[in-house]
């Protein structure tokens, strides 16, 4: 019986996988019906509450990308567990999960943590990027799922015509729907612009001296954003061509190391100064740090509705080795995590 028991779990395996791997290179998602009890390598989550819509809800969907892997999952849960809560219409919510690394008890942790959550996974290629990626500052920024964002207007399916793309190391304070509702007039991409930034520091030197390189933002007054927030129209995206344009620049940065922070200055090179700016308070950036040592840093002054922790520092590291950053506090009741000390309920 014993063997006949170990045969039937390692065929219920195979089909899992067959059917995820098979699922998953076509443009289509893919759905789990069968939930696996996790790896210890995977953080195990506590079931998050179901999320009901309010009267006022019509059908309309709004459409959510993040990136997904085993090293930022626990970042993901929060980020969707804030959603969910402050969300109006948290029914109307489509998370689209990309992912580079196949790894089964990742997709489960999603199921069996939102078991009413309305969401779909897609293979992200790391080959399109292979050849593509010069190193930066911080490993980190160099993984190729970190370049997917790049690629989703690909990914995702034709008839999906906007989404909102979001960092996994991030909590929204606020109901999104208020920053789906952007007027883009227009342009492809709307996102919090900050033109005090000091916008020459993104590039090299090389760049600036060279009389060609240095033209690109002729006819733009182009301002730094921060491309873990942003609203998107995949479909002017495509017609557009800008995932080409973006990896023209990659292959400029190969040839002459024009900037050092991954992928976000190609997608200034591209779109600064041409993007619909919505206001600050949907992306209160920088909470982790810069991106070489983290040290902590306080809250910008004004109205918050999304914080963000970008920058090498991240809430679940620090708070799990006890020496947290202030803000971090503002994370801690999102976090999902089984064994964690720092839910309210605890």
């Amino acid at each position: 019986m014993a063997s006949c028991a170990s045969s039937l779990l390692g065929l219920l395996s195979f089909l899992i996988v067959a059917s995820i791997a098979s699922s998953s290179s076509s443009s289509r998602g893919i759905r789990l019906s069968i939930v696996r009890k996790p790896f210890a390598a995977v953080p195990v989550f506590r079931e998050a509450p179901a999320f009901r819509n309010g009267d006022c809800c019509g059908l309309q969907r709004i459409h959510i990308v993040m990136t997904l892997d085993a090293n930022y999952l626990r970042g993901t849960m929060a980020a969707v567990l804030s959603i969910l809560q402050h969300s109006t219409c948290p029914e109307n919510m489509e998370f689209h999960f990309l992912w580079s690394r196949f790894e089964r008890e990742v997709f489960s942790s999603i199921k069996s943590t939102f078991p009413y959550l309305n969401f779909k996974f897609y293979r992200f290629d790391s080959n399109r990027v292979r050849g593509k990626i010069s190193k930066s500052i911080r490993q980190a920024l160099d993984q190729p799922l970190n370049y997917a964002r790049i690629y989703l207007a690909d990914i995702i399916p034709s008839d999906v015509k906007r989404v909102i793309y979001l960092d996994s190391d991030l909590v929204v304070v606020d109901d999104i729907a208020k920053l789906w509702e952007v007027d883009l007039e227009e342009k492809v991409l709307a996102a919090p612009e900050y033109c005090h930034a000091n916008f020459t520091n993104y590039f090299s030197k090389l760049f600036w001296l060279d009389p060609v390189l240095a033209k690109t933002f002729h006819g733009r007054r182009p301002c730094y954003f921060n491309t873990g927030v942003m609203v998107v129209d995949v479909e002017k995206w495509r017609q557009g061509g800008i995932t080409q344009k973006v990896e023209e620049w990659m292959t400029v940065q190969k040839q002459k190391r024009i900037y050092h922070l991954g992928s976000l200055p190609p997608f200034l090179l591209v779109l600064a100064g041409n993007i619909k700016g919505v206001d600050h308070r949907w992306n209160q950036h920088g909470l982790g740090g810069d991106n070489m040592e983290g040290k902590c840093r306080s809250l910008h002054p004004g109205p918050i509705s999304l914080l963000h922790w970008s920058g090498k520092g991240k809430p679940w590291l620090r708070l799990d080795s006890r020496k947290p950053c202030i803000v971090d506090h503002l994370w801690a009741p999102y976090d999902l995590y089984r064994s964690s000390m720092h839910a309210l309920e605890e």
